[in-house]
């Protein structure tokens, strides 16, 4: 596969389950190459750069039982999607916008893709557009309304009564209260939006017994005082802390013949023990939000790890690890970043970061969030910045979700 950028946006539904992705992917450096981007006249013009992606890595490091959304441009919708793509059609939705005229030949065209098995779906159009649509909505079975350019309760009308077979995306959603009065209405098959990692806070909001628990034991694996022993002890008191730690290290040695937990400890060695407990105590008190929330700390942390060269932070990769376990926080404990950071034993430069966006690891940061909302345009303009190269950065991605895909199969 052609090293290129790769991003992907969680679909939920009202349960707030992850039901599918929508892959955005970037060959080239938007920036360096704005004419090849607007016109796909760029080497493999005529493929679907998703179905690249998803026949490189797999469909299941991606996702494990969801829908993926691919994006199809008016020119690769042209070119024999079903000879690129390697993953079962029922398994890809084919995303298509306003770029597509509905006219005869891209009606056509869009026919044929039904009729392979692929499903259809259609973003950006504007109210304006629902009319002259009509011919390529009779076609789609998903249309994506965005909630911050049109009135999307009067949409939901509109399609209710003249494509009832349509299923609605409610996309843009900024904040957990907009998702929650757009859960009320309800009509919607998914919610797209920022919303999931945006902390929802309220006043004096008691932290659960149980996290603080696992707050005191991030707070004595991260200190300068560490004791192997103390942290295997504390380990021991917690039945999913314990089967975690024993299937890593089982996972590391077939015959290692792990006698007790401090054994097991001991096995990992001090540097490896700080990162898994960093890791397995984050995922255990992310437990009750969405799995969504976990993916999103776990796959910063490694992703910011991978970028710490690139950024001349190569030493500081432990630190970057932490900075983007604890990224979304605010959002578990329910506080504001500042307060849940004070609750947790971190350096001045990761809550610099993290609550003002300042200081040496903030770039990294900055960098991740525009990366995960796929804003290529403000990622190009970062690479040349930074001098970085696409190859670097895409492997940086990938090599995260494989890491992702790895540690969650232990």
């Amino acid at each position: 596969m052609i090293p290129m950028l790769v991003a992907l946006v969680p679909l939920f539904d009202e349960n707030m389950t992850v039901k599918a992705y929508s892959l955005f992917s970037q060959k080239h450096n938007f920036l360096l190459n704005p004419l090849m981007q607007s016109t796909g006249l760029n080497d493999g013009a005529a493929r679907v750069e998703g179905l690249e992606v998803l026949n490189s890595v797999g469909l299941e490091t991606l996702s494990e039982e969801a829908e993926v959304f691919v994006p199809v441009n008016n020119i690769s919708v042209f070119s024999d999607i079903s000879e690129q793509c390697d993953a079962a059609h029922e398994r890809v939705v084919l995303l298509i916008d306003n770029t597509i005229p509905p006219i005869e030949m891209y009606v056509n065209r869009l026919q044929e893709l039904k009729e392979q098995g692929f499903r259809l779906a259609i973003r950006k159009l504007a109210v304006t557009d629902f009319e002259n649509y009509r011919p390529i909505l009779r076609l789609v079975d998903y249309v994506f309304l965005n909630n911050r350019k049109i009135a999307i309760d009067k949409a939901k009308i509109y399609f209710g009564k003249l494509y009832p077979n349509v299923k609605l995306c409610a996309g843009g959603i900024e904040t957990f209260e907009i998702f929650e009065e757009l859960k009320k209405t309800g009509g919607y098959q998914f919610y797209e939006g920022i919303f999931y990692r945006t902390p929802l806070t309220r006043e004096n909001h008691e932290v659960a017994p149980l996290k603080v628990n696992y707050i005191e034991l991030l707070n004595m694996v991260n200190s300068a005082e560490f004791e192997l022993t103390k942290a295997a002890d504390v380990i021991g008191r917690d039945t999913a802390l314990t089967i975690s730690l024993l299937q890593m290290v089982n996972n590391m040695s077939v015959n290692s013949g792990i006698t007790t937990i401090r054994h097991a400890a001991a096995m990992l060695g001090e540097k490896e023990l700080k990162k898994w407990i960093n890791t397995a105590v984050v995922n255990a008190l992310y437990a009750d939000k969405p799995s969504e929330v976990t993916r999103l700390s776990l796959l910063r942390a490694k992703f910011a790890e991978n970028l710490a060269p690139s950024y001349g932070l190569a030493a500081r990769k432990e630190e970057l690890f932490l900075m983007g376990l604890f990224s979304v926080l605010d959002v578990i404990l329910e506080k504001p970043m500042e307060e849940a950071l004070g609750m947790v034993k971190v350096s001045s430069d990761i809550s610099n970061a993290l609550v003002k966006g300042e200081g040496k690891l903030a770039p990294v940061m900055d960098f991740m969030v525009q990366y995960e909302s796929a804003n290529w345009p403000e990622v190009s303009r970062q690479m040349i910045l930074g001098n970085m190269d696409t190859d670097v950065v895409s492997d940086a991605y990938m090599g995260s979700l494989s890491w992702y895909r790895d540690l969650m199969s232990v």
